[in-house]
């Protein structure tokens, strides 16, 4: 599986996500300050899924359509590294089957999938 883990995100996400193995593009490290248009273009060109805490993918999916592989929208109270990490090791080790071409959102409670 290939992320695109968004600069709002984090490196630190990004170094977890390739430590369990992933194929992973680091906003943050690589091309900081691209506009999150321009990031789901590449993810979709390039086949990433994007892991984001950004409101702004949901708008560009579902109010203007956008094509995408995939989005895990982390919608978390507590926005630190360590708390991302943990929805994130909790959706893969039981959904990594469900997350491609799907919109994902993961809270501290639930995940709710929705095709679009």
């Amino acid at each position: 599986m290939r992320f695109l883990v968004d600069e709002c995100t984090g490196s630190a996400v990004a170094k977890w996500l390739r430590s369990e193995g992933y194929e992973v593009f680091s906003v943050f490290d690589e091309l900081r300050g691209a506009s999150d248009d321009d990031l789901l273009a590449k993810a979709y060109a390039e086949n990433w899924i994007v892991v984001t805490n950004d409101r702004d993918f949901g708008e560009m999916v579902y109010r203007e359509n956008r094509l995408h592989h995939g989005v895990i929208f982390l919608r978390l109270s507590d926005q630190r590294s360590t708390s991302k990490i943990r929805a994130l090791r909790r959706l893969l080790s039981t959904y990594a089957d469900q997350i491609v071409d799907t919109f994902v959102v993961v809270t501290e409670t639930q995940v709710r999938f929705s095709s679009s």
